[in-house]
């Protein structure tokens, strides 16, 4: 491995998320869309997650973030909220027909985004890029003492 700081895997790959951050911004704005909110929609729409603390374990972020982004997400009329019949102190989340008609455009943008991003990749090196991507994961999560990492 390099000596030089700037060559660190890490470095690199903190360059890379704030490249696709930005692409997806772009891309997700107009369609009235956070560049966080997509894995929330779409654990929403997916039935892995229905409360907040849910989402927050399915999204990988702390509680207090994942309320803020409901309380942003609510308000730009993605989601709606309901009492959860199970647990009084608990609400129960649901996409609303704007975030149902919106997402397939959103999740188009973000696969036309990669695909741009890995330009000159063959497939099997995508794949492969893919895989040593989620090792990397599964070894930070096992360094941080993280739980088991959302499928996707």
């Amino acid at each position: 491995m390099k000596s030089d700081v700037l060559a660190t895997p890490g470095h690199l790959i903190s360059l890379a998320a704030r490249g696709f951050a930005r692409l997806s911004g772009a891309r997700l704005k107009p369609l009235g869309f956070g560049v966080g909110y997509l894995p929330a929609l779409v654990a929403l729409k997916n039935g892995r997650a229905e409360t907040q603390r849910d989402l927050a374990r399915f999204v990988r972020i702390e509680q207090p973030s994942m309320a803020q982004m409901l309380v942003r997400m609510e308000k730009d009329g993605l989601i709606r909220r309901s009492p959860d019949p199970a647990d009084g102190r608990s609400s129960r989340i649901a996409l609303t027909d704007v975030a149902l008609a919106r997402l397939p455009d959103a999740c188009a943008a973000l696969f036309q985004g990669n695909r741009e991003a890995l330009d000159g990749f063959s497939d099997e090196e995508a794949a492969q890029f893919v895989a040593l991507l989620d090792r990397l994961i599964a070894n930070l999560d096992r360094l941080g003492g993280v739980g088991q990492r959302a499928s996707r």
